[in-house]
């Protein structure tokens, strides 16, 4: 299973005049159903990097592929923790801007 980290979501524009019907609390919503699914993603990695590691242990599996999970399963992690902080970063950004 492979992660996917960027999904583009579209916003289409209901009318000529450049509004959407698509409202704040919308695409907070679907920003939010995007971020559970990847996180979902790299949970199900680990899950699979612990199922190699007993298939290995049994003999069913060669080390190279528990390495590549194992591999993978660690960049997906990386990257979500370097999203995470910058979210923070940018969410501590618009806390110092002065209205």
């Amino acid at each position: 299973m492979t992660f996917n980290p960027v999904q583009l979501q579209t916003v289409k524009p209901a009318e000529s005049n450049g509004l959407s019907t698509s409202s704040p609390s919308d695409i907070t919503k679907t920003f939010g159903d995007f971020l559970q699914k990847a996180l979902d993603g790299v949970s199900t990695q680990e899950q699979n990097v612990h199922t190699m590691n007993d298939q290995y242990m049994l003999g069913n599996v060669d080390v190279s592929q528990v390495m590549v999970a194992s591999q993978q399963a660690e960049l997906s992690l990386q990257l979500t923790s370097q999203i995470r902080d910058k979210v923070i970063e940018a969410y501590q950004e618009i806390m110092r801007m002065q209205i």
